[in-house]
C-alpha cells in the first residue's frame, strides 16, 4: 500500500468519524449513517490494499 493510499484512506475514515460525531451531536440519523458509510468504505479500501500487498510479496 502506498503512502498516498494510506493517507487517503485515513482521511476518509477521519471524515467519516467526524460526520458521525456531528450527526450524533445534532441528533441527525442520516449524518450518523453517512459517517458510518464513509468509515466502512475506507475500511474496505484498506482491506483491498492489504490483500494486494500480500500477493506482491
Amino acid at each position: 500500500m502506498s503512502a498516498s493510499d494510506k493517507a487517503s484512506n485515513a482521511a476518509e475514515d477521519l471524515k467519516g468519524r467526524v460526520t458521525e460525531a456531528v450527526g450524533r451531536a445534532t441528533n441527525d440519523d442520516s449524518k450518523v449513517a453517512e459517517g458510518k458509510g464513509e468509515q466502512a468504505s475506507a475500511s474496505a479500501k484498506k482491506a483491498g490494499e492489504n490483500i494486494k500487498d500480500v500477493f506482491k510479496k
